[in-house]
């Protein structure tokens, strides 16, 4: 419990402002839902204004829709029965107090993105690109982790799309007065009442002002203090994945073991440093499930950074061959863009924290796909020009993908195998690791060659890569002609590049209800506070277990923003919360 507060009571109520921590996509989301009930907001953000939308911004926009009008349009036969088995065998809920919310989330969310998602993002004006997309291939069971068919639904102007079709209306509410701004505001405290217990406002610093564009890292340097009240608090701040610290302090070692990794790429700004969860728990709030973290190991070291150690996540179609870090083939069914988290354990029962994509040039100009926003201008800016030469009917890739061939210090692309393994070793050599045997090497490749001379084979990769291209669109566009990686006269040059681990999400968090109301250790409700977004583990404390379907962050914000929003407009104007359906 916080300290007690001064004044140590709630002032009066009225027209006090619902107080947002955090600007991102939850917080924006649920900002929306109060302004359309003329519900007084107040955001707090301790950037400045250039990073409206938070993490969001930098993402792909990837939403996960079950059985949508895309999909019906690819010809998917999806279903809400189908999409809730992919969910709970890749969520593997397994604790009986902390998964207890987390799992009516998980329930909730499959049929929100059933019945509601579509519907409610294309209604603020969001579009899809025409394909869906097929994230985490599954683990190669029926009943284990994946996705059974293709659910990601790019947003046509990606990240900084999804934040804008919530941002416009929030900034009209701001010229109404509805909704107020304060960017650079970082909360120290939570205030609640000593008498009811209630979260009455917050309390921080007011930081220097900034004008660094979005995404750089910013000053700490305070030049004022403030306190605010509120009719409600809601905490929408983020997880840890900018904080090293923080995640491996929270590394799972009887997981994910034996040793926590030493080195990692960022995947997001610095900026996300999970302050929220501990200064919340410190207030009362129970935080759960703090070792579920999703984490990928595809990471690029970007060769033109803009927050610090700035990763880039390889987003893989299945036909790289993926050699650990001593040069044996990762066992199946760890295979590109299939299983993340399994890949992630294997990695790190090697003792190394980085891999190698064996690949070549047919591979790269259709497979590569960067995460992030300004690694896609041609999705961004919508332009269908762009789309069709690079993705489509190119040959050497989006510009993007070419520049990181080019320029990032990842890639080493040779004519002939040997001097692909001596560029690798020389690589490894200059920052630790291990030498690779050519000879050895050559039969790893040759190996899984010989199983590309027919159409069937009794390798899983050959029959993944098959199975992929039977869908449209794969076969179109995502997936390359099966071939023999050491044809090098039709599909090279040969290329390795140097897989790296790259932070990412946080899966657990603040425990919530339904209706995104924190919840304290003894299992009640806390009076006057939510939580959305990452800081609650998407919804719940952990809607996603252990393991994500991909396009899940994103909608997770959206559901729990959106949940978090109507709660708090029903508590300020006097309706009853439904604390069992969002």
């Amino acid at each position: 419990m916080a300290e007690p507060t001064s004044p140590p009571r709630q002032p009066s109520s009225d027209n006090l402002p619902v107080i947002i921590v955090g600007a991102g996509l939850a917080g924006l989301v649920a900002a929306f839902e109060l302004s359309e009930r003329n519900v007084p907001t107040l955001l707090l953000d301790q950037e400045n204004t250039e990073n409206l939308g938070g993490q969001a911004f930098w993402s792909l926009g990837g939403l996960f829709c079950v059985n949508s009008a895309e999909q019906r349009r690819m010809g998917i036969k999806d279903s809400r029965e189908l999409a809730m088995r992919d969910w709970f065998g890749s969520a593997r809920f397994d604790r009986e107090k902390e998964d207890f919310w987390p799992r009516k989330w998980a329930e909730a969310f499959v049929n929100f993105a059933t019945d509601e998602l579509e519907s409610y993002v294309k209604a603020r004006g969001l579009g899809f690109l025409f394909n869906v997309g097929w994230a985490e291939r599954g683990d190669g069971r029926a009943d284990g982790h994946g996705n059974s068919v293709p659910r990601f639904h790019l947003t046509w102007g990606t990240g900084p799309e999804v934040v804008r079709v919530f941002a416009d209306p929030v900034l009209e509410a701001e010229k109404k007065g509805i909704v107020e701004f304060k960017f650079r505001h970082v909360v120290d405290k939570l205030l609640v009442d000593e008498t009811t217990g209630r979260a009455i406002g917050v309390r921080g610093r007011v930081l220097e002002a900034e004008t660094s564009p979005r995404g750089v890292k910013s000053s700490r340097t305070a030049v004022g203090e403030f306190e605010l009240f509120g009719s409600a608090v809601l905490v929408s701040s983020g997880g840890i994945g900018g904080n090293i610290e923080k995640v491996k302090a929270a590394w799972p070692v009887d997981r994910l073991g034996p040793t926590v990794p030493k080195n990692f790429v960022i995947g997001v700004p610095a900026h996300v440093d999970g302050r929220m969860l501990d200064i919340s728990e410190s207030a009362g709030a129970n935080v759960i499930n703090r070792d579920r973290m999703w984490h990928y190991t595809e990471g690029l070291q970007n060769w033109n950074p803009i927050w610090p150690k700035h990763g880039i996540r390889v987003l893989p179609a299945p036909s790289s061959l993926w050699l650990d870090a001593t040069g044996k083939r990762l066992p199946p069914f760890l295979y590109p863009g299939s299983d993340t988290l399994g890949t992630l354990k294997y990695i790190c029962s090697t003792g190394y924290d980085y891999t190698w994509f064996i690949t070549d040039q047919t591979i790269i100009a259709r497979e590569f796909a960067l995460s992030g926003s300004e690694q896609n201008p041609d999705i961004t800016n919508k332009s269908i020009w762009q789309l069709l030469t690079q993705r489509v009917f190119g040959s050497k890739g989006t510009v993007p993908v070419q520049n990181f061939v080019k320029y990032g210090e990842d890639f080493v692309v040779k004519d002939n195998l040997e001097d692909l393994v001596k560029g690798m070793n020389e690589l490894v050599e200059k920052t630790g690791g291990v030498a690779l045997d050519l000879d050895k090497v050559r039969e790893v490749i040759e190996t899984r060659d010989g199983q590309f001379d027919n159409t069937y084979s009794k390798d899983a990769q050959a029959m993944l890569i098959h199975n992929a291209r039977t869908y449209w669109p794969d076969r179109r566009s995502r997936v390359a002609p099966p071939h023999k990686l050491l044809d090098t006269q039709k599909n090279g040059p040969l290329m390795a590049v140097r897989m790296n681990l790259l932070t990412r999400k946080t899966l657990g968090g603040i425990e919530t209800n339904l209706s995104s109301q924190v919840m304290r250790a003894d299992g009640t409700t806390f009076p006057g506070l939510y939580a959305a977004g990452e800081v609650a583990g998407f919804g719940g404390g952990g809607v996603h277990g252990f393991s994500s379907l991909e396009g899940t962050f994103l909608g997770g914000c959206i559901f729990s923003g959106r949940a978090a929003g109507r709660a708090m407009a029903d508590e300020v104007l006097g309706a009853a919360v439904n604390t069992t359906k969002p």
